[in-house]
């Protein structure tokens, strides 16, 4: 077989299984997942230490505040909610790259006592305040 050929046929083939697993995912997802209890992913946070408190950023983008939880328990500070999609059930999904449903975060605190301050919502991020007692 000319190197050309072979060349084309690897070719075919390696996009046939790519067009196979992008069919597979498609089929297999299915958005009555989002209505689980538990969690199904986690949010990225980043974390800055002051004298007096910490401050916790943590991307939420397309999550409604009213859908967003925050507390302290048992030495976690523990951000929790749901993304719900955006468009309605008439709509055929294309992609989904950003993950929907319930979230929650939980962030193992220091030694010491905290108390949760105030916390704002901007640019698609919720900003935390976790002020240091003692």
């Amino acid at each position: 077989m000319p190197l050309r050929n072979f060349e084309f046929s690897m070719w075919a083939e390696a996009c046939e299984v790519l067009d196979r697993a992008d069919r597979l995912h498609r089929r297999f997802f299915r958005p009555r997942v989002m209505n689980t209890k538990r969690p199904i992913w986690e949010p990225p946070i980043d974390i800055y230490e002051t004298q007096h408190e910490f401050r916790i950023m943590v991307a939420l983008p397309g999550v409604e505040t009213e859908n967003i939880k925050v507390s302290l328990e048992d030495g976690l500070l523990v951000v929790g909610g749901r993304r719900f999609l955006p468009v309605g059930a008439e709509a055929e999904i294309q992609r989904l790259e950003i993950p929907y449903g319930r979230f929650e975060r939980s962030i193992e605190l220091p030694d010491g006592r905290f108390e949760l301050g105030p916390h704002e919502f901007m640019n698609g991020c919720l900003l935390i305040s976790l002020r240091k007692i003692g």
